[in-house]
């Protein structure tokens, strides 16, 4: 079950995601549900397997913007971090970061089914 709970042990700062909602809780629980079936976690994973730097810069950085909208902290380090990786043009392995935030996705997935 998705609660403010869950979300805090993820590491999220749910009192300022809540603050961004004007604290409603209803409603940042409702934005976080939606973040799982966000498509560009899929574009940032299928754009670096396919060597598109361009697509990939942009997809982490609008995954970047909605979890650091929706105080997800881990995910929103991971996403910056990615980013950045990716606006220098590093060569580097993507993955494992990538691989990291999916995993936090599909956990957050799993709380908003339950």
């Amino acid at each position: 079950m998705l609660t403010l709970e869950n979300l805090n042990a993820m590491g999220a700062d749910t009192a300022e995601g809540l603050a961004r909602c004007y604290g409603n809780e209803t409603l940042y629980l409702r934005l976080v549900k939606m973040l799982p079936a966000e498509s560009n976690f899929d574009t940032l994973k299928s754009s670096l397997e396919q060597g598109d730097l361009d697509t990939a810069f942009q997809a982490a950085h609008a995954l970047k913007g909605v979890v650091g909208n929706l105080s997800i902290t881990p995910m929103y380090k991971l996403a910056s971090e990615i980013t950045e990786l990716l606006r220098a043009r590093a060569q580097a392995d993507y993955m494992p970061l990538v691989n990291e935030m999916l995993a936090m996705r599909d956990h957050l997935a799993a709380l908003c089914k339950d």
